[in-house]
């Protein structure tokens, strides 16, 4: 029962080595592009394109906004949701991403179950439902890692303010060298002041870009400081530390609520894991129910009751701060 043939062992290895070989190659000959391509894809941009104008166009319509850096559809939620997720697909390819699951859906459904309702369901699904939790989910890890960021980039436009450089070259030094999300945002805030916009429009559409929670206290302490003047740095300075501190308070209780999540987890996982434990024990345990109506009906309230669950569990150890 446990009688291992060695050869197997040998084949791993060697498939191990290959890896490691390609990966060294690689590491040889492609570690020495230049420190504006591995920084975030804005420089990237300029590296081939010294016209900073036509970069910041590309980008904007990458992201779903006109030349101008107006809304291109009118629907704004739905325009708003695919500029902050992050997404530089476009509308078009992101429309034909959409277009071709819902016909692979379609297409699957039909021929593993047969049932026109069903595939109809399935790719309605993949068209409506699935793409919005894919853009929201996008939207949330961008907008996290971009609060990741945004101290030490604080950090850095205090430094060079403090060394006597106006505001937009300190954005703009963070536009050089901090990685993407942080640095292409800034960059095009960089490149919106160099081009007619003023310093409270520019911050403004980095708002709406973003979304994040603690981007309109920075906006704001920019705006007042153009305006009135004052001591930005100081101000920069506490907001830095406000932030740091709420991230110190956030982990703290995600690691208070490990408990409550791992219980979600656990409930969650326990009755597919049972039911896919008797499939494959007992394949036929549910060969005389599966087909009625009154079975799919139980699943569907199941996984609804299911979903109320995991919602309020969710609340129990998710909350803003």
């Amino acid at each position: 029962m446990f009688d291992f043939d060695p050869i197997y062992l040998i084949y791993v290895l060697v498939g191990v080595s290959a890896m490691l070989f390609v990966e060294g190659v690689y590491l040889l000959l492609f570690t020495k592009r230049s420190y504006r391509k591995n920084i975030n894809r804005r420089l990237q941009l300029l590296e081939g394109k010294p016209d900073r104008e036509s970069v910041l166009v590309q980008l904007r319509r990458e992201r779903g906004l006109t030349s101008g850096g107006d809304y291109r559809l009118p629907l704004v939620n739905l325009n708003r949701l695919v500029l902050q997720s992050g997404l530089s697909l476009g509308f078009g390819r992101l429309i034909i991403f959409i277009v071709a699951g819902m016909a692979a859906a379609f297409a699957a459904t039909m021929i593993f179950d047969g049932q026109l309702s069903h595939a109809i369901m399935a790719a309605l699904f993949c068209g409506f439902v699935l793409p919005f939790g894919v853009l929201h989910f996008l939207r949330g890890r961008r907008r996290k890692k971009f609060s990741a960021q945004f101290p030490d980039a604080i950090d850095m436009i205090v430094r060079s303010l403090r060394a006597g450089h106006p505001v937009p070259i300190a954005i703009g030094m963070v536009a050089r060298e901090v990685a993407d999300p942080m640095g292409g945002e800034f960059g095009i805030v960089t490149d919106e002041i160099t081009y007619g916009a003023d310093l409270e429009t520019a911050m403004r559409n980095l708002y709406f870009r973003v979304g994040t929670d603690d981007l309109p206290l920075f906006v704001t302490a920019v705006a007042i400081q153009g305006s009135t003047g004052g001591n930005l740095g100081e101000i920069l300075e506490n907001l830095s530390s406000v932030i740091r501190q709420r991230f110190k308070m956030r982990r703290k209780i995600r690691a208070l609520a490990a408990e409550g999540r791992a219980s979600a987890m656990i409930l969650s996982s326990l009755p597919i894991g049972m039911f896919m434990v008797i499939q494959l024990v007992a394949p036929d345990f549910y060969a005389n129910v599966w087909k009625e109506d009154v079975t799919k009906l139980a699943l569907l309230l199941a996984g609804c009751w299911m979903g109320v669950g995991n919602f309020i569990m969710y609340r129990l150890v998710n909350f803003r701060i």
